[in-house]
């Protein structure tokens, strides 16, 4: 008897690596394979990587480096710098599997809540690899996207997600962002939408509003700050200011009193002093965000920001992290 072969596949970043994984699995079962309960298993390990953050990188070619002393197949995916790349090239990894084509991968149904609206960015933050990894916003069809959505709606799935690089620049020839969310509203069923991830320059009066009134929207806005300092948003080239974020909160929270307010920040970004530190604690006082993911500058080669000089210690960027967890928790509760 001929033994089922076996994968196992391990995603590390943002929910876009959560969703190829989940169409992934299909594509190989439809090809014989079996999921393995285990990495050390599995016959084919498929690890969608990113390389947002050096320390992910690093993750993965720790474990790539382990991987290659066994006789497992291993396929690299994801969001993947050119420097990386040619590193993990020269492990022996990788990139293509017969048959596991990125187009087929694509076609497959959602299995759980996340639907795919578009990828790519237009926005070069200064720090950030997405627009060289995954090019420019392209936005997929709203009736695909409709289509996605009424099929997890027949299969009972009660919580949906849009999701995009920057599911606020959303546009599909006449449709944006606010028309999207109001047609899926629109559909019959027990469903609630939410969607990840939003730029505040492309937060609108309309789009807020329709989040007000629509009740299958959910009451959440996930609100990327990155820094409070005016000086470094315009380093990390975010094109608002701190006072700009400030009264897009006020007005969001106007509009929508019960909202759940999350963010990202980022401490130590090249020539952060402890004024801008202070910036950014003042900004998490007024917001209060009910959950802040903390990442520490990690500077990613072919960035703006990679020619700026990394001279803040790790071990202070700890320290501002520690400040804005417990800060942040503290929020929380009230």
């Amino acid at each position: 008897m001929v033994k089922q072969k076996t994968y196992f596949i391990r995603a590390f970043g943002c929910q876009f690596n959560k969703a190829d994984a989940e169409k992934t699995a299909k594509v190989l079962e439809k090809k014989g394979y079996k999921l393995s309960p285990s990495l050390c298993g599995a016959d084919l390990v498929i690890v969608l990587m990113c390389s947002v953050r050096q320390k992910s990188v690093e993750k993965v070619k720790s474990q790539i480096a382990d991987l290659r002393k066994t006789d497992k197949q291993i396929i690299l995916k994801g969001c993947i710098l050119p420097s990386d790349k040619k590193m993990f090239e020269a492990m022996g990894v990788k990139f293509s599997f017969k048959g596991l084509s990125n187009s087929q991968i694509k076609k497959e149904k959602p299995k759980t809540g996340l639907v795919e609206i578009g990828q790519g960015c237009n926005n070069f933050c200064s720090y950030c690899v997405v627009p060289y990894t995954k090019g420019p916003e392209k936005y997929r069809s709203p009736l695909v996207i409709i289509g996605e959505v009424k099929y997890l709606i027949k299969k009972g799935v009660k919580d949906i997600t849009l999701i995009a690089q920057n599911v606020n620049s959303y546009k599909f020839n006449r449709t944006n962002f606010v028309g999207l969310l109001k047609a899926v509203s629109n559909l019959e069923g027990d469903f609630k939408i939410g969607f990840l991830t939003n730029h505040p320059k492309d937060m609108s009066e309309a789009l807020i509003n329709v989040i007000a009134t629509l009740p299958k929207i959910k009451k959440e806005i996930h609100l990327p700050l990155q820094s409070g300092s005016s000086k470094v948003l315009k380093r990390m080239n975010r094109h608002y200011t701190k006072q700009d974020y400030l009264k897009l909160i006020q007005k969001i929270r106007k509009k929508i009193p019960n909202v759940r307010l999350t963010t990202d920040i980022i401490v130590g970004f090249p020539g952060e002093t402890e004024n801008d530190f202070g910036d950014t604690l003042d900004v998490i006082k007024k917001a209060h965000f009910k959950q802040a993911f903390i990442s520490k500058y990690s500077p990613r080669e072919g960035t703006a920001s990679f020619k700026l000089k990394d001279t803040i210690p790790l071990e202070e960027k700890k320290r501002k992290e520690q400040i804005l967890l417990k800060l942040t928790k503290n929020n929380a509760k009230t």
